[in-house]
């Protein structure tokens, strides 16, 4: 098991945990995404067009002068309205002395009062809605990095405890600036990783490798049941991440969830691609990777019917190979099921500021020079998007309170990155983000032209109601590009914790039993599904006991033809 938090910072953990995602490792830098550019554009129009900031400007001049006197009257004990609203769920704010303290109370207000000013001076800017959006998102990181909460002298309890603690909180997080500097490049550390180890309290559901090739392991997890449903599992993770998200932690596992409810599992660990592997494309995923397994499975099993489970890029995978296989006769693969999957990316979310295409011709330069992708370089740039949970969150923390970086299991994982094949990671930004060639039915893979209204199998679709990655409203577009019964599920949480998602006191989804004529839109979906307690895990179990086949003794771990070559994790997810 992870060890345990303190629940203030198990919290934002989980915060955090909702919107980190393999998907947001796919990009570099705001400056190739043209932040920069767009924000300078947007002030050069509003300079040009100065109505609106000059209004604006009188708005903050005003604001600026009723905050010394609103501040003065509540410290008299009135309650005058401020000029500027506060929203009370801003976690920045939350010590007392933001409220209780005139200074405090005016430095909070003047800094809202100047975000709200600069905010309405880049909206009023006359520019495409592709860069408007750009410039704002760039001036709401400057927004949150000038935030007082991130300054030693304004930010009340990181003096609190400076105090409380005789000053070692000051030390300690000097240490914690020092050492981030020189081992993480200047950034705040997420995590403290040193107290998980793979194999042990991370990917140590008992498994054995039992195929191994140049892209990727095969893993049969050991049954835990007498006996167990005649269709196999394949779980099908995406290759931007490591594969244990899928086999996290116990009791925080999902592919220990299923080997307990009696299926036999397997699951794919693709290696951490060098840059010899720079010509690596979509195609050898696919025949490499899903369909060789299921090559292997068939062969240790026995089994006509093999049924896979993808996670979000792995999980449009899933969605290729049960399209690409129908083509060509194949009707192996039984039930799909896809966890907070995209398949049409004509709104792909937070994610669309960086897949335009003069964004992704300059990245596909850059990869192309260097026939990868860094894993540590694409990480940093979701951290962006989510600044004040994913940077200065831990700015404060760790350097102004002092405090180490919480040792949590999701954001352990997502440390370990990995890298990306230049051809295959340019091929699938093209095809996917820029060009939404899945969903149009003009995507060429290993010969065939994708259509997903070729899948007839029984689907369950699920979705996480905060997911910025994949927004919810997008993965029910799958509903309406598959031709078979389809059971879409949403869940709590976000992208990544919302597939961590063992049975609690917390957890709840939504679903409609109509999975035949299901609505077209989300929205008319949302209005007709039922909210039940406990987490889709559970649906998801009665749902798949029903088309899993009757139960039977298990098979064997591994075969002559396949025999077990070591233990699990294996060795690619160490790459």
């Amino acid at each position: 098991m992870a060890p345990e938090l303190p629940e203030t910072l198990r919290e934002v953990a989980e915060r955090a945990a909702n919107v980190l995602a393999p998907e947001a490792n796919v990009f570099e830098d705001t400056d190739a995404a043209g932040f920069r550019d767009a924000l300078t554009q947007a002030l050069r129009s509003s300079l040009r067009h100065p109505v609106t900031p000059v209004r604006a400007g009188v708005h903050l001049t005003t604001d600026l002068v009723k905050i010394p006197v609103v501040a003065s009257l509540r410290w008299l004990g009135r309650t005058p309205q401020p000029p500027v609203d506060v929203d009370p769920k801003d976690r920045r704010f939350a010590a007392a002395a933001w409220d209780a303290n005139p200074v405090f109370y005016s430095i909070r207000l003047a800094y809202l009062a100047s975000a709200r000013f600069a905010r309405d001076v880049v909206g009023s800017a006359s520019m495409e809605a592709d860069a408007a959006r750009k410039a704002m998102m760039a001036l709401d990181l400057i927004i949150d990095a000038v935030a007082p909460t991130n300054f030693l002298p304004t930010n009340p309890a990181a003096l609190q405890r400076a105090f409380d603690t005789a000053g070692s909180s000051l030390i300690k997080g000097a240490r914690n600036f020092v050492g981030d500097v020189r081992h993480n490049g200047g950034k705040p550390s997420q995590v403290d990783s040193s107290g998980f180890t793979l194999g042990e309290n991370l990917a140590c559901t008992p498994s054995k490798v039992v195929y191994r090739n140049d892209l990727m392991e095969l893993l049969q997890y050991e049954p835990q049941t007498p006996q167990v449903h005649a269709a196999p599992l394949l779980c099908s993770p995406p290759w931007i991440n490591k594969y244990y998200i899928m086999d996290l932690a116990p009791g925080r596992s999902f592919i220990e969830w299923a080997v307990q409810h009696g299926r036999t599992v397997f699951a794919i660990s693709y290696k951490n691609p060098s840059a010899d592997m720079y010509d690596t494309t979509m195609d050898d995923y696919l025949v490499d990777g899903p369909q060789t397994a299921l090559d292997v499975i068939e062969e240790i099993t026995g089994a006509d019917t093999i049924d896979i489970v993808g996670l979000c890029l792995g999980g449009a995978m899933t969605a290729i190979t049960a399209s690409y296989l129908t083509q060509d006769g194949d009707s192996r693969i039984g039930t799909l099921t896809l966890l907070n999957t995209m398949l049409d990316y004509a709104e792909p979310g937070a994610l669309g500021a960086f897949t335009d295409r003069r964004t992704v011709d300059r990245l596909e330069k850059k990869m192309l020079k260097e026939g990868k992708l860094e894993g540590e370089t694409m990480a940093g740039t979701f951290d962006i998007l989510r600044a004040n949970d994913l940077i200065f969150n831990y700015v404060v923390s760790n350097w102004l309170m002092g405090r180490p970086p919480p040792a949590f299991d999701i954001l352990a994982w997502n440390a370990d990155s990995t890298r990306m094949p230049a051809a295959m990671h340019a091929f699938y930004l093209r095809n996917f983000y820029v060009e939404n060639n899945l969903a149009g039915g003009t995507m060429q893979i290993a010969g065939k032209t994708i259509d997903l209204s070729v899948i007839k199998n029984s689907s369950y679709v699920v979705s996480a109601i905060n997911d910025h990655i994949v927004p919810w409203e997008s993965a029910y577009k799958s509903v309406g590009l598959v031709s078979g019964p389809v059971r879409f599920v949403l869940g709590s949480g976000g992208h990544i914790a919302g597939i961590v998602s063992p049975p609690g006191p917390k957890a709840w989804h939504l679903v409609s039993e109509d999975e035949l004529t299901p609505p077209t839109s989300g929205a008319e979906w949302r209005g007709t599904a039922e909210r039940r307690v406990g987490s889709w895990w559970e649906d998801w179990t009665v749902w798949s006991e029903a088309h899993s086949g009757p139960l039977q003794a298990p098979p064997p771990m591994g075969s002559a033809t396949h025999p077990v070559l070591g233990e699990g994790p294996g060795g690619y997810v160490h790459t």
